[in-house]
């Protein structure tokens, strides 16, 4: 197809793959830039459209020929579109029942060790969808009003497409919005098993700080330690470190007990 006639900066927006979503008139012909996500064995994937349409007709850029194809009329469009949506939908769909899944395993114990590494593809995921859907329904939303210009433009038909665009955006939306909601939960979960770790080590510390303190005395090398000459010296020791130790756990638990109570019913509802 001969692209005379076509702007220097359109083709130049065309032919790169990397152009966001976008769309430009003039009053001959109009260019219709769509930047969608797609899934492609199982990979999520950018796939960059541009069309093309002129006195009624509906031209696709093929990037490996570099050139414009006939793709027929408005209908045809359409129906490449259409097709296009409904298997985002059913892509993003799929997306919520992963998540879904991935919630019930957060409450499973222990928490799967790849939660966070699944929890981050989805996220990366969902929000590339959101991003590139936001650009491409704002743009397709000018094609819809351009397009009413033509009598064989459907309008209902293009506006059911933009309404599974604005669909798919949402999909996207509401799964991030519960992405973020399963990580506050998890770091939760983090959190509080971590304080429980600190609590054991904090119990531990204080059981074993007595006898501590009586071996690191008794330790010393140093002259005039009592019970050095004393036959009976290790049981004394022994006795006393004891005695030290009874007393300090009577009196950590007596201060301890309500953070203990607490504790225990913790447990005792979960």
């Amino acid at each position: 197809m001969q692209t005379d006639f076509l702007n220097t900066h359109f083709l130049e927006d065309i032919e790169n793959p990397e152009h966001p979503s976008d769309f430009e008139t003039t009053e001959d012909y109009a260019v219709l830039i769509l930047r969608l996500p797609e899934l492609r064995d199982g990979k999520l994937r950018i796939i960059s459209y541009a069309f093309l349409t002129r006195r009624g007709e509906c031209y696709r850029y093929d990037r490996e020929r570099k050139d414009f194809v006939l793709l027929g009329d408005f209908e045809d469009l359409h129906r490449l579109l259409d097709g296009k949506m409904d298997d985002l939908i059913r892509d993003v769909r799929a997306y919520h029942v992963e998540i879904d899944a991935l919630e019930e395993s957060l409450y499973d114990e222990p928490t799967p060790r790849d939660f966070m590494e699944r929890w981050l593809v989805y996220k990366k995921e969902v929000s590339l969808i959101n991003r590139l859907m936001f650009h491409a329904t704002l743009s397709f939303e000018l094609f819809v009003h351009y397009g009413k210009r033509s009598e064989a433009f459907d309008e209902l038909a293009y506006a059911d497409i933009l309404e599974h665009m604005e669909r798919v955006r949402d999909l996207a939306k509401a799964a991030m919005d519960k992405l973020d909601n399963l990580h506050d939960f998890y770091r939760t979960k983090v959190d509080e098993r971590m304080n429980r770790n600190m609590y054991v080590l904090t119990v531990l510390s204080a059981v074993f700080l007595p006898l501590t303190l009586v071996t690191g005395f008794f330790g010393m090398n140093t002259g005039g330690l009592p019970f050095t000459d004393d036959p009976n010296g290790t049981s004394k020791v022994t006795g006393i470190s004891l005695l030290l130790e009874f007393l300090f756990l009577l009196y950590f638990f007596a201060v301890s007990r309500p953070a203990i109570r607490r504790f225990r019913r913790d447990q005792a509802g979960k």
